[in-house]
């Protein structure tokens, strides 16, 4: 499978990444990537930039080392639904991941878990939901993979969940579960690195051998066919001018 894009990425402006923006841009390009996102982690998480940051990047080029940036945020999914950055915001943002963190999501049940993933996915400014994997918050699969369907949101496999020297159980088997589903179901997903140095951009090396082993459909991965991130970008409301011009580029 041919990888054009990584749309989970964190620079040193989250505070516990180690790379520039251009360091990364340039490790996109290395690799053959054709779109990078850069997705700092919002303002709950600590050490990371705050909302002055998100404001500001009008600032930076979005055309690097021969790779198109796509900025934007990774939120903090609140138990209630809710994420960690205004509406004003996330609007202007090219693209945004709602993802599970300890404290701000507590260990809560099944149906709270779901409840509040299925909330974040029906929030018209959230593109893809980060690692639903995290064993740590458990999930109704079957309607996880429903509801990111209706709502047109990308289910994430991260590759670093995947690695064994990660800190999120049960990754493996929930990344197996999800696939099967969306697979059943048509719904499409994306590989993302999640990378927090830029040696680790556009690498998938614990996520392709899985998708392979799940006989996952290539033609269901946003990384092969980016139209289908073009797809879920347009049902959503974030209008940045840059993701304007790409859509518009990229129409159809």
């Amino acid at each position: 499978m041919k990888n054009l894009l990584d749309m989970h990425t964190h620079t040193v402006a989250s505070g516990h990444a180690y790379s520039t923006i251009q360091e990364m841009a340039a490790a996109a390009g290395a690799c053959g990537l054709e779109f990078l996102g850069i997705t700092e982690h919002a303002p709950k998480m600590p050490g990371t930039c705050q909302e002055i940051y998100f404001n500001n990047l009008k600032v930076v080029p979005r055309y690097l080392s021969g790779v198109r940036l796509l900025l934007g945020s990774e939120l903090n999914l609140i138990a209630d639904g809710s994420v960690d950055l205004p509406e004003s915001i996330l609007e202007v943002m090219d693209i945004n991941i709602a993802s599970m963190h300890w404290p701000f999501m507590p260990h809560i049940s099944e149906e709270e878990t779901t409840k509040a993933v299925i909330a974040a996915m029906e929030n018209p400014y959230v593109n893809i939901i980060g690692h639903p994997d995290d064993g740590r918050y458990p999930l109704d699969y079957e309607r996880v993979v429903k509801a990111a369907k209706e709502t047109h949101t990308l289910l994430e496999v991260n590759n670093n969940s995947l690695n064994p020297a990660g800190f999120r159980p049960n990754a493996r088997e929930n990344d197996r579960k999800m696939l099967e589903l969306c697979k059943l179901y048509e719904v499409p997903v994306i590989l993302d690195s999640d990378a927090h140095f830029s040696a680790a951009v556009g690498q998938l090396p614990y996520a392709l051998p899985l998708i392979e082993e799940v006989g996952f459909p290539e033609h269901l991965i946003a990384n092969a066919h980016p139209e289908l991130l073009w797809q879920c970008l347009r049902h959503k409301k974030n209008r940045s001018g840059f993701l304007k011009n790409v859509l518009d580029t990229n129409e159809g």
